[in-house]
């Protein structure tokens, strides 16, 4: 498979979002033109990101909604059930647990972790708040495939350390700072325990102050994009 670009990516969830629309409301097909429209994007990027992974549509017939969302489920890996442990449970870690459309796409929430006396033994969703003491032998006695950051962020890498010790390996980091895999030897490597994880930052400030640019800069913003860009 040829390498695919991030935002390529980015963009299947954002199809794969219409295509529930469309079928919301009763629409068995489409096009690319009416996905890119819908995307913002151009024709030519729709067809483009598919091609990655298959071939979906009928030239000159378009695609059929209900097939292709399934298929985009099946590439996003949304199939199979993903166990999530969340760690800090402040109002940002509450808040991410009682979203109701996780469980839409198989993110289950396994366990709940915070240090604070305050919080521990809470009942959140019918789960304990566990000490983070407690998250190494909760993960090697449980499936845990993800584990969603929400903690300050002068905690932020010490939690992402703790939950990758424990053998976590995708990490959602909701705290506003960069997360470092830490290096080793004179080649300054990452680390072998790191080099299998995958961290995806979901920064609100940073969306904040990209918003602000392009209200400043409407004329920026309407381009369609017609290539990648990361």
């Amino acid at each position: 498979m040829a390498e695919i670009p991030t935002a390529a990516i980015s963009r299947l969830v954002t199809y794969l979002r219409i295509l529930e629309q469309l079928e919301a409301q009763d629409v068995s097909r489409t096009s690319s033109s009416d996905l890119a429209e819908r995307a913002g994007v151009s024709a030519f990027q729709v067809r483009k990101d598919l091609a990655y992974f298959g071939r979906f549509g009928t030239r000159g017939m378009g695609y059929t909604v209900a097939i292709l969302k399934r298929e985009l489920v099946r590439v996003l890996g949304l199939n199979q059930t993903w166990n999530v442990v969340i760690v800090g449970m402040g109002r940002l870690g509450q808040a991410i647990a009682n979203y109701p459309g996780a469980s839409d796409y198989q993110f289950q929430y396994a366990g709940l972790f915070d240090v604070s006396p305050a919080i521990v033994g809470q009942q959140i969703r019918n789960l304990t708040v566990r000490h983070m003491d407690d998250l190494k032998t909760f993960v090697a006695q449980n499936k845990v495939d993800m584990g969603f950051l929400a903690v300050p962020p002068d905690r932020a890498q010490d939690a992402a350390q703790a939950l990758v010790s424990a053998g976590v390996r995708g990490i959602l980091n909701f705290a506003p700072v960069v997360i470092q895999p830490p290096t080793e030897g004179g080649a300054q490597e990452i680390s072998d325990e790191w080099r299998a994880v995958i961290i995806e930052n979901v920064d609100f400030l940073a969306g904040m102050k990209r918003l602000a640019f392009y209200i400043l800069n409407p004329h920026l913003k309407d381009a369609p994009l017609t290539e990648d860009t990361e």
